[in-house]
């Protein structure tokens, strides 16, 4: 463990459900998650770009990372969205993964929704709960 992260992130989360309603970890994860996709979607065009991700993807992704059903039901775009950015902030800060490989993973794949489906899982495969 990275002991300035420890120090910047001293709390702990009990559960995926959790992580994925923490208001303030959505919070947080907005400007991380646009961060990533950003850098991503430079390496895609070979130029810098500062792009926001568009919550419908970004709640699309999480349906298609099979994270909805970690849900309560009848939840908005945005707060699907929400809990999207929360997850990616919370396995960063865990050192789960970091911000290089997470924008591999996005430009990896054809379409930028695709990377984010498949950086949700990989986030969610790697973060343990007690």
């Amino acid at each position: 463990m990275n002991p300035t992260k420890s120090v910047l992130f001293p709390w702990r989360r009990k559960s995926l459900r959790e992580v994925l309603i923490d208001h303030d970890l959505a919070s947080l994860g907005d400007s991380y998650a646009n961060l990533i996709f950003s850098l991503a979607i430079s390496n895609r065009k070979g130029q810098p770009v500062g792009i926001k991700v568009k919550g419908s993807i970004l709640a699309s992704a999480l349906r298609k990372a099979g994270l909805r059903e970690e849900l309560p039901s009848r939840m908005s775009t945005h707060t699907l969205a929400d809990a999207a950015e929360a997850l990616l902030v919370y396995a960063w800060l865990s050192d789960k993964i970091g911000i290089g490989e997470s924008v591999q993973i996005i430009t990896k794949e054809k379409e930028p929704i695709d990377g984010l489906t498949r950086l949700l899982k990989v986030t969610k495969e790697r973060i343990t709960f007690p």
